[in-house]
């Protein structure tokens, strides 16, 4: 089945093609092309997989006279079988924006002038050097993304850590994917996800814990639409405070008040323990530490987590007994639990639930710590978010030693003194003056990190040296000193992994814009010019290319928990993307981890010894041992903390922040899709109709929302959220608006309010409990702007007042079912 024609930004999901339990998900091949361009006059297909968001979608590049001219989803692919989400469909139209980044930039007066590479990389590798001399490695900095491909991240990593010997490294994965890391090293002692996409063909339940996996994933939101729409349909179980379009399809849909999940998952586990609804055999054999944990929920009742979570008692048994009455039970993850109060903690208890139920490592029973990006999973394997490659442990002496012999450099000269420095300790680091060099790549943190007003100030510091590489002229990149234009996906070749460890092949199919360059070769070329070298004076970095890095970054995983050493680039050529482990042990991958109750966890073997939830201390390597001498899983319980900034008197609500549908991040690359762009053209804020008649405010209204830390303005959108809580989409910032890299007047990002704390274990930042104020500005023209296919349709009753309405009277129409509550649906 191949889909060209229909409107996909009003019908997002498409057509169904419903099967049932135990059978293979049916192909549908989704594609889009330039207007007027039929499949047969493209001149050739390229191989590669999805950039705007985790799922990992492969897909095919059509190339006309040397330009992308369109995309077809991989029918062949055991991720999408040919699907594609919006963003895949349209989003390709961004490489060919005419203010893609050209030509390096670098600051002369204060002003961002063109120059060449030469001028542009020495001025990056003299700064570098002064520094080196002046403090030493201490006072350097690299912040990159989860966007790049595996051997990116790679040579990064060996630059940074065994090259240069700084412990200031991380990715913009610290805002989305570190929780699930950090979940599963605390759970399992090592990274890697134990579940598999195909877990969806075979479950009867399956429970999304603040995942909103039709916007955020939305191939895998189609699967499970062709589960329900067949025969014995999984029941769904749904954790969010939004009404989003999981909630709708859900058998129980639990909102509980934003930071309380730790207490939610308790009263859960409460529940399964009283009911028998535990596996006594599996626990005693595979697990340690289920005695804490039952008698640390014995207290969670439905009636006491009913108090805290505000959610009616009988709800959280019906879940409870759907989880319990599971035969085959799948459970993802999200930023509703990684971007919350006690992120961690709440995650980890979802892997309780599997580890006291023994659902893992057999069709239908797994778990998946979802990812936020399309390689985030690649800069937790690769060191690019600081933890060393190949899930080695930084506190193990002999994984260190062993890191150093594969890159051939003495062990003292990789940092492993503390643990890595998370972005939110290296912004802190560059306010108090001691990191004094920051090099940004492909990511856009003026715009994604907390309390933005906070981190425009340190970015603008005179004596930090801000490098940026990137596609645009990002509010950040308007912050920096060297601007290098990058080449993006499409444009370069490399390897890229999404979270159920699909391994797929990314190809070149035109070349980049201008004198930008890939990624790998700006690194390698600031590796050449620093001149790094390795224990016997040779090249630190002695890969020239992608194909040559990926053989390198297959040897730093041999005998790893990710091993790709079964892997090839003509192995990944032509067919599926494969999962790793793929070794000679598993020539073909593996589809599940665990699957055998033998986990990654023996001391001398592990990733990580675990943390303390509350305090994030990390546990010393005899702490562990004696937790876990069998080397089994752990069953870590956590009981539940308030949040550190709760409603009050001036600020009453509770702000929630998040990605919508038909944007990315910062939307650099999805607000220059057209299609996209009509679809969400500008920011809004949701809340519920019993808050919007209290306050006076109507559909569509102009609104202020203010926290302790600044003021956003937004249109507001009236729809089913749950009672006392705002919603604002973090897509918005001021690229496309006179601010430049802030605001001139009016707030517009999310970020402006957010507050800068972070999970203790995890260090992620926490985008979703934030007190808030909300008043009307005024009448608007019409309802909002946002769309209403989504979590963000507007209620079935709202009207909306225009301009010529007096105040007391709402107009009683309401915009029709449409991608855009204002116009016309973009095709």
């Amino acid at each position: 089945m191949t889909t060209a024609s229909r409107d996909r930004i009003a019908e997002p999901w498409g057509t169904r093609t419903p099967y049932s339990a135990g059978e293979d998900w049916p192909v549908r091949v989704d594609t889009h092309l330039e207007e007027g361009l039929d499949p047969e006059d493209v001149d050739r297909w390229v191989q590669t997989a999805s950039i705007l968001h985790s799922n990992g979608d492969a897909l095919d590049i059509g190339v006309k006279d040397g330009r992308i001219a369109g995309v077809r989803g991989r029918a062949e692919d055991r991720v999408n079988h040919g699907r594609l989400g919006v963003k895949d469909l349209y989003g390709w139209q961004a490489n060919a924006s005419p203010d893609r980044l050209t030509r390096p930039l670098v600051r002369e007066d204060g002003e961002l002038v063109e120059t060449d590479w030469d001028t542009a990389m020495d001025r990056i590798v003299t700064r570098t050097q002064e520094l080196l001399d002046e403090q030493g490695a201490s006072a350097l900095g690299f912040y990159t993304t989860g966007q790049l491909f595996a051997e990116e991240y790679y040579t990064l990593g060996l630059i940074a850590h065994g090259g240069l010997g700084t412990n200031h490294v991380d990715g913009n994965t610290r805002l989305c994917t570190a929780t699930a890391a950090a979940a599963l090293k605390e759970s399992f002692a090592s990274d890697g996800q134990p579940g598999s996409y195909t877990d969806i063909d075979h479950a009867d339940v399956i429970a999304l814990y603040g995942h909103n996996m039709a916007e955020t994933q939305s191939v895998l939101w189609m699967r499970i639409l062709d589960r329900l729409a067949g025969p014995n349909p999984p029941q769904l179980i749904c954790v969010d405070p939004r009404p989003t379009e999981v909630a709708r399809h859900a058998t129980v849909h639990l909102a509980p008040r934003p930071g309380t999940n730790v207490a939610l998952m308790n009263g859960l586990l409460h529940e399964l323990i009283a009911g028998g609804h535990i596996d006594r055999d599996y626990i005693d054999a595979h697990t340690v530490g289920y005695a804490e944990l039952e008698r640390r929920v014995q207290e969670y009742t439905p009636e006491h987590v009913a108090r805290i979570c505000d959610v009616p008692a009988e709800q959280i048994r019906q879940a409870a007994g759907v989880i319990g009455g599971a035969e085959r039970l799948l459970s993802t993850v999200l930023q509703g639990f990684y971007q919350s109060h006690q992120a961690t903690a709440a995650s980890v208890q979802v892997n309780n639930v599997h580890l006291v139920r023994g659902m893992l490592g057999r069709p239908g029973c797994g778990i998946l710590q979802m990812n936020g990006q399309p390689t985030a999973q690649n800069t937790r394997e690769c060191g690019g978010d600081g933890d060393l490659p190949g899930f080695r442990n930084w506190s193990n002496d002999a994984h260190v030693a062993d890191l150093a012999r594969v890159w051939n450099v003495e062990p003292s000269r990789i940092p492993h003194y503390a643990p890595p420095t998370h972005v939110m300790q290296m912004m802190r680091y560059a306010e108090d003056g001691s990191i004094r060099f920051m090099w940004v790549s492909g990511t856009n943190p003026a715009v994604s990190l907390p309390e933005l007003a906070r981190i425009r100030s340190i970015l603008e510091q005179e004596r930090l040296f801000l490098v940026v590489q990137d596609l645009f002229l990002t509010e950040t990149a308007q912050l920096a000193d060297v601007v290098l234009p990058a080449a993006t996906w499409g444009e370069k070749t490399g390897t890229f992994t999404n979270v159920d460890r699909t391994v797929h092949l990314s190809e070149k199919a035109v070349d980049p814009p201008g004198e930008a360059k890939a990624d790998l070769d700006i690194f390698i070329d600031y590796a050449r010019r620093l001149d790094l070298r390795d224990k016997d004076g040779q090249p630190l970095v002695k890969w020239h290319d992608p194909e040559s890095a990926f053989e390198a970054w297959k040897e730093c995983t041999r005998g790893r928990p990710c091993d790709y050493t079964g892997l090839t680039y003509d192995k990944l050529r032509g067919g599926s993307g494969i999962q790793w482990p793929c070794n000679e042990e598993n020539p073909e991958g593996t589809e599940r981890l665990y699957q055998d109750g033998a986990f990654f966890s023996e001391a001398s073997y592990c990733e990580s010894y675990g943390k303390d939830l509350v305090t994030g201390a990390p546990l010393e390597p005899t702490e562990y041992k004696a937790l876990n001498p069998d080397s089994k899983a752990i069953i870590k319980a956590a009981g539940y903390l308030p949040p550190h900034e709760e409603p009050s008197d001036e600020f009453p609500l509770q702000l929630i922040t998040g990605r919508t549908l038909y944007h990315f991040h910062t939307r650099t690359k999805t607000a220059r899709a057209p299609q996209l762009e009509k679809a969400a053209p500008e920011v809004w804020v949701e809340l519920c109709a019993a808050d919007a008649e209290a306050l006076g405010i109507n559909e569509g209204d102009r609104t202020e929302v203010t926290t302790p830390r600044g003021s956003v303005r937004a249109r507001a959108r009236i729809t089913e959220i749950r009672r006392g809580v705002l919603f604002l989409p973090f897509h918005y910032g001021y690229w496309d608006t006179q601010g430049g890299y802030g605001p001139l007047d009016d707030g517009r990002a999310a970020n402006e309010l957010t507050i800068t704390d972070w999970d203790p274990a995890s260090k992620q930042p926490i985008f979703k409990t934030a007190a808030a104020q909300i008043r009307s500005l005024g009448v608007g023209y019409g309802p909002a702007s946002a769309p209403t296919t989504t979590a963000s349709a507007p209620v079935s009753d709202v009207g909306y007042r225009t301009a010529g309405d007096s105040t007391a009277q709402a107009e009683e129409n309401l915009p029709e079912k449409s991608p855009v509550a204002s116009g016309e649906g973009a095709r």
